[in-house]
């Protein structure tokens, strides 16, 4: 009777391990991330069969019950639990993505000055900047600047990918494809051309298109070639207040020159700060800033100040043109003091004793300028002069 129980027990444990093989592997992989302990297979089970003959098959069957059932119910529960958190977590990094191929602060920086020219103009019409032709007038430019933005990434897309700064950027790694960045870039700048075209008025539309097409077909490639690409790049990068005032007037007026002129001047000591912190990068890939041209610092130096003693004259132009009062021109001054003590600051690049020094200074010199053109520019538009 014992052989032939034993017998038995083992038909019943050759029909469970042909049940175990039908287990897929992924199951088992499962179950072991539920923390359910290793699948046993049917090696170990068959020989845990042999080395323990007095062992009843129901332990077998029960074993391999209890198991069959874990997997079951684990697996949708990792699948339940997980899938939602890959999704949210694509979409929170293509939108990521997105704002980095458009470059959300820069364009941020065109609306805020844009709005700058929108309001003076406003105020030099007699009418409120309160108005639906506000928001119609900083879409379009935003749209065009984020596209031209996105274009210029595909552009650079090789040299990006070359610099620790910008390898990150989702053309230069590969998160976005070229056909998709451009045709989204190309989208933003007729959308927003037309639409400042048929909203505002056909100067505006125009002035936006060309802002356009100097950043990305002009400055661009020449960043390559020549260290006046700075110089050549102001333009465009000059242009948001003039469209905003051009927006309200529909005209290009001396007020609007000389918004153009502040954020023109304002330019240089701002990129010199940011090409002394990088100059290792754009020697990486091959960009001729002056840094990298000229690694002593002298010229960089130069440039940055003589346009840090110009921005306080220039900055003062408003008021000699009655579209700002008096508080306007003192705070205009301070601010150009300022900005001109920490130029003069970086001037100690050149002799720092090394080089997390000399990006120190150059990083502070950043920071104020950064502070300093929206401080600027609140100023001028609280103490705006209208009709």
């Amino acid at each position: 009777m014992p052989r032939r129980t034993r017998s038995t027990n083992l038909s019943h444990n050759s029909k469970n391990f042909w049940w175990l093989k039908r287990v897929d592997p992924a199951s088992q992989h499962s179950l072991d991330i539920m923390g359910s302990g290793p699948v046993r297979t049917t090696q170990s089970i068959a020989s845990n069969a042999v080395m323990t003959p007095a062992a009843p098959a129901p332990v077998i069957s029960a074993t391999l019950v209890v198991e069959d059932q874990a997997i079951a119910s684990s697996e949708p529960a990792v699948v339940a639990e997980a899938h939602p958190h890959l999704r949210a977590g694509e979409t929170a990094s293509r939108i990521a993505d997105y704002a980095e191929l458009f470059k959300f602060r820069v364009t941020s920086l065109v609306v805020m000055t844009a709005w700058a020219g929108f309001y003076l103009a406003s105020m030099h019409s007699g009418i409120s900047s309160i108005q639906p032709g506000l928001i119609v007038a900083l879409v379009g430019i935003g749209l065009v600047s984020a596209g031209a933005a996105a274009l210029n990434e595909a552009l650079e897309r090789k040299l990006d990918a070359k610099m620790i700064r910008t390898a990150q950027r989702p053309m230069a790694s590969g998160r976005i494809s070229l056909p998709h960045g451009v045709l989204l870039g190309m989208a933003a700048i007729v959308a927003g051309a037309l639409w400042l075209t048929y909203e505002t008025n056909l100067i505006t539309g125009t002035l936006t298109l060309i802002t356009a097409f100097s950043y990305v077909a002009v400055y661009t490639p020449l960043k390559r070639h020549t260290t006046l690409a700075t110089f050549i790049g102001a333009f465009p990068g000059a242009m948001p207040p003039l469209l905003g005032w051009t927006a309200v007037r529909g005209a290009i007026e001396w007020p609007a020159v000389a918004l153009f002129a502040i954020l023109f001047v304002w330019q240089f000591p701002h990129f010199m700060a940011i090409a002394w912190l990088y100059k290792e990068d754009y020697g990486r890939a091959g960009i001729r800033m002056l840094p990298v041209v000229q690694p002593d610092g002298w010229s960089t130096v130069l440039e940055a100040l003589t346009y840090a003693v110009l921005m306080i004259p220039v900055s003062l132009v408003p008021v000699y043109l009655h579209i700002a009062g008096k508080i306007y021109g003192v705070t205009a001054v301070l601010l150009g003091l300022v900005y001109l003590g920490y130029t003069i600051r970086f001037a100690r690049i050149t002799r720092a004793r090394s080089i997390v020094e000399s990006k120190m200074y150059a990083r502070d010199l950043l920071k104020v300028s950064v502070i300093y053109l929206p401080v600027l520019l609140t100023v001028l538009m609280l103490n705006a002069l209208g009709k």
